[in-house]
């Protein structure tokens, strides 16, 4: 009888003590078990995102980049293979350069999308200054492209579906992100069967509050890489996010032509050829009728002709669901 008592006892006692606690009790076949309270995520802040710099190992690492500012690293983080942009020592202090580096990671912390570069963390307590990305194994399209010497059709549409949807993210009003610097080499491979890619690479990009769907930024100078920057970057106009389309149209011919658009001239040359009027001609048989419209409308001088990346992914996705289905079609083919 005393051993029942203090059996009810201790119950009520853990039962206030749970109470005061804000623990739940579940009372079931497989015996009483303690929940606590549900918890609301955390509000992202920096202490969300900022690496002490002594969890990366550095022990194996190799240089997969190399930039004006610094050098892009694979490293170990947490026993997890990661990206790392590092500052060079020598411009740690340099104004500008932590102003581009800050803006980067300001940037990348919102991104969210299967089709762009995941940002995991960076270092800007301590120097030197590191940005965190995950490590896509496949490498850049520049090099794939290099080396397949051109992309059949099928696997051309695929490629193009991936940047497209990235870019339509990216495009997303009214928090517009105006890529500036879309090129082969800023899309990655996610790994080496080549079956997915992710644009990357946000250094010159650009964050735009839309106030209407027809804004055009009071944004000029050449900022991108000359081969695929729109004509009106190159005459120091104003421009929009359509100069991001351009660039798409002109990484969508190389893909499948097999070289760069203009690729018997030197890249500011060729940036002067597109800024008078000239577009790479069209060679390869794997260039669909339909894909070469699209190319065509995507590279258009007026800006405002250019579609947007949203009807880009539904012209590809209809080019697609048309395209031969013989099984010669292989994504790995040339």
């Amino acid at each position: 009888m005393l051993s029942k008592l203090y059996h009810i006892r201790d119950g009520c006692l853990i039962r206030m003590l749970c109470v005061s606690l804000s623990i739940r009790i579940d009372d079931g076949q497989n015996g009483s078990h303690f929940e606590p309270k549900p918890v609301p995520p955390p509000l992202p802040n920096k202490c969300d995102w900022e690496v002490d710099p002594s969890e990366l190992d550095f022990s194996n690492s190799n240089i997969i980049g190399k930039g004006s500012f610094g050098e892009i690293l694979r490293a170990s983080w947490r026993g997890t293979p990661v990206a790392v942009k590092r500052i060079l020592p020598s411009l740690s202090d340099d104004r500008l350069v932590i102003q581009d580096f800050r803006h980067e990671v300001n940037l990348l912390v919102k991104l969210r999308h299967p089709n762009v570069v995941q940002f995991l963390g960076a270092v800007t307590d301590k120097k030197p200054l590191m940005l965190i990305t995950e490590y896509l194994r496949g490498g850049d399209l520049h090099q794939y492209l290099k080396e397949k010497n051109g992309l059949n059709s099928s696997a051309a549409i695929n490629f193009a579906l991936d940047i497209a949807r990235g870019m339509a993210y990216l495009h997303n009003e009214p928090n517009v992100i105006i890529h500036r610097d879309l090129k082969p080499r800023n899309v990655l491979l996610v790994n080496s069967s080549a079956d997915h890619l992710k644009v990357g690479d946000f250094g010159l990009s650009k964050l735009i509050k839309v106030q209407n769907s027809h804004d055009v930024y009071k944004m000029t100078g050449e900022t991108g890489s000359y081969r695929y920057m729109a004509p009106e970057v190159f005459k120091h106009r104003k421009y929009d996010k359509k100069v991001d389309v351009f660039s798409f149209a002109m990484i969508l011919y190389e893909m499948i032509e097999g070289e760069p658009p203009f690729s018997n001239h030197e890249p500011y040359e060729a940036a002067k050829l597109v800024a008078e009027g000239h577009r790479p001609n069209f060679r390869s048989k794997s260039f669909l009728p339909e894909l070469r419209d699209l190319t065509g409308k995507c590279w258009a001088s007026d800006m405002n002709q250019r579609p947007s990346f949203l009807e880009i992914l539904k012209r590809l996705e209809k080019i697609k669901g048309n395209a031969p289905s013989d099984s010669h079609w292989n994504i790995f083919g040339s």
